[in-house]
């Protein structure tokens, strides 16, 4: 009994370990993302790509096809043109059985360089 309970604690532990690691990478793809497509010679639309990319190479390929991302180009409060890189998403679970539950969200934003 006792040792059912250990298990499924450690279970608990790794999923929350694996969770705030993916979201780790997914907030630092998305924040290059944007660095990238904030270069005066590079469109916008490519920041989207560039983080699926980043993401699929720091973790998996399944945990980038799991991910929606967008990039547009928005103006702030003050005038100036921001690159912003939005992820949306979910975890993989440890348990295949238990699917993806945990959701997931990141956005990274960089200041459009001018031409």
């Amino acid at each position: 009994m006792v040792s059912m309970l250990i298990v499924a604690l450690l279970l608990a532990v790794l999923q929350v370990a694996v969770y705030v690691h993916v979201r780790n990478v997914v907030t630092a793809s998305a924040q290059e993302g944007a660095r990238y497509a904030a270069n005066a010679d590079v469109d916008s639309a490519l920041g989207a790509a560039r983080t699926v990319e980043v993401v699929a190479r720091a973790t998996s390929e399944q945990t980038a096809e799991g991910l929606a991302c967008t990039s547009a180009e928005e103006v702030d409060g003050s005038g100036l043109t921001l690159v912003v890189v939005r992820c949306t998403g979910s975890v993989p679970s440890l348990l295949a059985a238990l699917g993806d539950l945990l959701p997931l969200t990141a956005t990274g934003r960089a200041l459009k360089e001018a031409a």
